[in-house]
């Protein structure tokens, strides 16, 4: 199944890529350059930006399913370029951050109407989305890097932005955390570098399988220091520990993190060291991808044993993310297509589907002051609507048809048995008890339980209603709607399935 294009591309223009980038980069600089009390311009910038972005992104889209090619480059030193590709690997992840981030910055104006440095906010937003636009279309390893570095300065005033003691606290650990973990990463692409001779991506792999098998355990140290060098921002176990904490930050910022940008970044770098770099047959043969599925198996366990433990919302939905992210890294780390697919196309079904949970935990805390699971009692009769998309994007988490969640551990499951190893469906299915263990009594609390008070609840004997502003709620029926349609017409081509899909037929995994 390929998304089949009669026409030839719209747009043949090579720079294409630099236009996608610039349209949140520009953004991002003007909006820092503007006085605080310019409210408008600011709206207009970030929405205009948002909006052009996803013209750029569509094109691509045609383009590239209609066979063309895009990529813009600019040498930096010689044997080092600045390279950026449109290919179809990377406009999944692309149109994921398109999408959400236009969405996101809707909810963001509401969310943040009459608070302070929304200046800074939304200018370091549009960084954030630029890096992680970069990390998407890097055509080499240096670029990679490049971005990759980038988002954790651009996100680390999002992570500090409401000031208090706690978000201070917050921000210094997740620098720790990123800025060691980067300088592993430097570390591992320079020596990947002097090994092979080169850093371009390449489909399949770029490492020599001779050189490889003459000296595997000098190629399996260079993976390894990498993979250590991806695993902060991937959130794998035992270096997820600032997720959590990071979750003081406001909820925009909690949806951007999970949904979009670091987390989503960490995964998408070990699909490419995995196989835009070593090759996914090599990294078996030196026993690197046995390790990525063996430690990303673990982590999935880990997370949903953490999140039973939890009260509160936010930290439920910060260890849920820690399990729901390493399904990407277990499903690429797989020999078989359908296990490749399925932990491809997690990558934007958990991304629409926690941005979904992180929306709506937004506006429990901004309409009815509500953080914590025990007090939710109720909540469903005085916000149906919120808590319908919750429970929607919840029942995905756990696998449940026909939400976008079931398709990605299906293929899952599928491409485990396939490629002889049951223990992967073992695993599988005891996360999903465990994810049903966690999110069904959330769902069962604010349904059916009473009010912690029926007084501040009731008016007239009956449940009060009072659903979020329109520019909070409308992105989360949106994102809630399209954790549902992935699902239930993941048999179109351009569904985010079927797009996966086109990416394996076309030989990039």
């Amino acid at each position: 199944m390929t998304p089949a294009t009669p026409m030839a591309p719209l747009v043949a223009w090579e720079a294409l890529p630099l236009a996608v980038l610039l349209s949140s980069l520009l953004p991002g600089i003007g909006i820092m350059l503007l006085a605080e009390e310019q409210r408008r311009l600011r709206t207009w910038l970030n929405l205009g930006g948002a909006l052009l972005k996803l013209v750029f992104v569509g094109l691509l889209l045609q383009g590239v399913a209609a066979g063309g090619s895009y990529a813009w480059r600019l040498q930096v030193v010689p044997g080092l370029e600045f390279s950026l590709v449109g290919d179809a690997l990377a406009l999944l992840f692309v149109t994921l951050s398109a999408v959400l981030w236009l969405l996101t910055t809707v909810y963001a104006i509401g969310y943040l109407e009459g608070g302070a440095n929304r200046r800074r906010f939304f200018s370091f937003f549009s960084l954030c989305v630029t890096a992680t636009t970069g990390i998407a279309m890097a055509g080499d390893l240096f670029t990679f890097v490049f971005f990759f570095e980038a988002l954790t300065w651009a996100t680390y005033p999002l992570v500090v932005h409401v000031g208090t003691p706690a978000a201070i606290e917050a921000g210094r650990r997740y620098l720790v955390y990123t800025l060691v973990s980067g300088a592993v990463l430097v570390l591992g692409a320079v020596w990947f570098q002097v090994e092979t001779g080169g850093v371009a991506f390449g489909s399949g792999g770029v490492v020599d399988a001779a050189a490889a098998a003459e000296a595997p355990g000098r190629y399996l140290a260079i993976f390894l220091v990498l993979l250590a060098g991806l695993s902060v921002k991937a959130a794998l176990f035992p270096v997820h520990g600032w997720l959590p904490v990071a979750m003081v930050a406001p909820a925009p910022v909690s949806a951007l993190l999970h949904a979009v940008a670091v987390v989503k970044a960490g995964a998408f770098g070990v699909t490419r060291l995995l196989h835009s770099l070593f090759g996914i047959e090599l990294a078996w043969d030196i026993g690197a991808a046995g390790i990525v599925a063996a430690l990303a198996a673990f982590t999935i366990l880990y997370g949903s044993v953490r999140a039973l433990a939890q009260d509160d919302l936010k930290r439920l939905l910060a260890f849920s993310t820690v399990s729901q992210l390493s399904y990407i890294a277990l499903g690429v780390a797989l020999l078989t297509p359908t296990g490749q697919i399925g932990g491809l196309v997690h990558l934007v079904h958990q991304g629409i589907m926690k941005i979904t949970l992180f929306f709506c935990a937004g506006l429990l805390a901004e309409t009815v002051g509500v953080k914590k699971i025990s007090e939710m009692g109720g909540v469903a009769r005085r916000m149906p609507v919120t808590m319908m998309c919750f429970s929607v994007a919840a029942l995905g988490m756990i696998g449940i048809p026909p939400v976008a969640g079931f398709l990605s551990k299906w293929y899952l499951g599928v491409g485990a048995l396939e490629a002889g190893l049951p223990w992967v469906v073992g695993v599988l299915l005891v996360s999903s008890l465990l994810n049903a263990a966690y999110f069904l009594p959330v769902i069962r609390t604010a349904f059916l339980d009473a009010p912690a008070s029926d007084v501040a609840w009731k008016s007239g004997g009956r449940p009060r209603r009072l659903e979020a502003d329109w520019r909070l709620l409308v992105p989360t029926v949106l994102v809630a709607l399209l954790s549902l349609l992935s699902g239930v017409f993941g048999g179109w081509a351009w569904s985010p399935l079927g797009w996966t899909e086109f990416i394996v037929a076309q030989g990039e995994l």
